[in-house]
């Protein structure tokens, strides 16, 4: 790790563009509390401004989030500490829209969103770029561990982030290319305990204030948010490689791929892993380790930060946010998706999340990952009387 940085230094802005106004994201948290720090100092125009997405409903248990009516009080104040003002800007409407319905659509259609990937690219990069234009801003700038890096020929590209614990590349593959100029980070080339320290040198008082770790929207648990939103239906569970009924279930929407806990499986101690969700039938279908591997992928929905004509033969792909990216070999890419063949074969690659593709260290894009429908096996009758559960 690097040496702290202290508070009176700044990340350098790009080229020219001091004294110009920008739209600073500003969450409640110590990254975006910094963020608008080290802007001020780089000389820019500094707008502090929070996006609210709680509804006036919204249950006092999500409040401790970062989008909660206290976090919005927590950036007014920090806006006032850093001498920037401030506005709370009303964005329920286009989140409910863009990250809370299709969340719960996904589910339903026995897939994995991450609502972190769509927020960033429905309503950060897409409705807050256009309210900063709106107010005169040229740029908006977060609290991501992302880094600008402007290549020769004067693009801008988005590198991950200086460290590895926090780079939040995987997140902004559907920027939209057209938006990356506009965009800046200026805590992308610090480490989490520099940002913490500039926060305690500066006196801001987000400088420990911890991170939040769950989706934004979902008091406790997800399957338990999802419980309320889609009814139970009871169905079976089957083993993949002979239709056979070995379990039941309330609903294929509390299961993701991979998972081997909590299947409710008759035979209890038989280790089995799920394999495919088949919400038309209502079967949750499970089998082997071995079933659960992938030998690549195709992604639909698709956003390139780079022309397709540059796009490498053989690149990385990262299937999820807390993965190292693998080596993968591009099969076909279009404007609307890509298909990629893996080098070796990945575990449990689930429907719904993101396949996010990199050169390096450099960001190329991305797209949501398709369902693989494996050979199904003619489903057998079941039990007429329910085996005796066997105890591991």
């Amino acid at each position: 790790m690097s040496a702290p940085t202290p508070a009176s230094a700044t990340v350098p802005a790009p080229a020219a563009a001091a004294g110009e106004r920008v739209l600073c994201a500003m969450s409640g948290g110590v990254d975006s509390s910094v963020t608008a720090a080290l802007l001020k100092d780089q000389g820019y125009q500094v707008v502090g401004a929070m996006m609210r997405f709680w509804p006036d409903d919204k249950r006092t248990d999500t409040f401790d989030s970062c989008c909660s009516p206290d976090a919005a009080y927590e950036a007014r104040r920090v806006a006032e500490q850093v001498g920037v003002p401030f506005y709370l800007l009303d964005y329920r409407e286009q989140f409910q829209r863009h990250i809370v319905g299709p969340f719960i659509d996904e589910y339903s259609k026995g897939r994995t969103p991450n609502p972190c990937v769509n927020c960033n690219t429905k309503v950060k990069f897409d409705e807050l770029v256009k309210k900063a234009k709106m107010l005169g801003c040229r740029y908006v700038a977060t609290g991501h561990y992302v880094k600008r890096v402007e290549n020769a020929r004067g693009e801008v590209e988005f590198h991950r982030g200086d460290d590895p614990r926090k780079d939040q590349t995987y997140f902004l593959w559907g920027t939209p290319r057209d938006a990356l100029p506009y965009i800046l980070f200026p805590v992308g080339e610090l480490e989490k305990p520099q940002v913490r320290q500039i926060a305690e040198e500066r006196g801001l008082l987000t400088a420990q204030k911890p991170e939040s770790q769950n989706i934004c929207f979902v008091p406790g648990k997800v399957q338990d948010f999802v419980a309320e939103h889609i009814p139970q239906a009871q169905g079976f569970i089957r083993e993949i490689s002979s239709g056979e009924v070995v379990g039941e279930h309330l609903g294929t929407q509390f299961y993701t791929l991979g998972q081997k806990k909590g299947l409710g499986l008759y035979q209890s101690h038989r280790v089995r892993h799920v394999v495919h969700l088949a919400p038309d039938t209502n079967t949750v279908w499970v089998g082997d380790y071995d079933d659960c591997l992938w030998t690549g992928l195709k992604a639909q929905s698709a956003n390139y930060l780079i022309d397709l004509t540059e796009l490498p033969g053989e690149l990385e792909v990262q299937v999820r946010y807390r993965t190292a990216p693998v080596k993968a070999r591009v099969i076909r890419a279009d404007e609307s998706g890509f298909e990629l063949a893996f080098q070796d074969p990945q575990f449990a690659v689930a429907p719904g999340q993101s396949a996010v593709l990199y050169a390096g260290p450099r960001l190329l894009g991305g797209g949501l990952i398709e369902d693989h429908v494996p050979a199904l096996p003619e489903p057998k009758a079941p039990p007429k009387k329910r085996p005796a559960v066997l105890l591991s």
